[in-house]
């Protein structure tokens, strides 16, 4: 029960989060491509949440566990603070655009972008299922399996494949070619975090370093 009240919560506070990046800056509640946004997000985030309350509490709870506070790591905390900070600059830059109209995205780019954010969140989502131990913060615990199979054995990093198609498609789902730009901080931070997460994970769970032999791209492959 405490757990779905947290689940609850933080739904709660995401949509006033978006209210606050999305419609103030935009200046207008008839933004019908944040609604839509907003739809989209909340179902593919929400929906498999109620999934693992129900089938694997634990890996939900390392999934709500998240955010700079939360993490031990003090590169990590820098790193999540940049990356709230990007995140929300991307929102809100996109929703100037929207406004004052800098630029304008067809309908089907729109609703392309959309797809690309309900893929990304599928894409995580699946890596929870997959690894009970995906956590939003960057730790190894007591026992901690070494996941190399399925999505792990493509890239090492599935979970963050997910965040960055969904971060190419959040711009374009919200009417806006400018917020593109702002997704280069972003990844900058995504590939900031990977890279420190990778010195930890060799350093304390057991059989990473021959499985970074094994699968040698982090993001994307034959690339990263």
């Amino acid at each position: 029960m405490k757990l779905m009240m947290q689940t609850t919560a933080s739904a709660v506070a995401g949509l006033a989060y978006f209210a606050l990046t999305l419609f103030l800056p935009a200046g207008t509640w008839h933004y019908w491509q944040a609604w839509l946004f907003i739809a989209i997000f909340s179902a593919c985030s929400l929906l498999p949440s109620i999934y693992l309350a129900v089938t694997n509490p634990d890996a939900l709870r390392r999934r709500m566990h998240a955010g700079p506070t939360a993490e031990t790591r003090p590169a990590q905390r820098l790193i999540m603070c940049a990356t709230y900070l990007a995140v929300t600059a991307l929102f809100v830059v996109s929703a100037l655009d929207h406004r004052y109209g800098w630029s304008s995205v067809p309908t089907w780019l729109v609703i392309a972008g959309n797809v690309l954010v309900a893929g990304g969140l599928i894409v995580a989502q699946l890596v929870v299922i997959q690894n009970n131990y995906a956590a939003a913060t960057i730790t190894v615990e007591a026992g901690q399996p070494l996941v190399s199979t399925g999505l792990y054995g493509l890239v090492r990093h599935p979970m963050y494949v997910g965040a960055l198609i969904m971060m190419l498609g959040t711009p374009l789902a919200l009417d806006s070619y400018w917020g593109l730009a702002v997704v280069i901080p972003s990844v900058a931070m995504l590939g900031a975090r990977i890279l420190d997460e990778e010195n930890l994970l060799t350093e304390r769970l057991p059989g990473y370093r021959e499985y970074r032999q094994q699968v040698r791209y982090r993001l994307i492959p034959n690339v990263w």
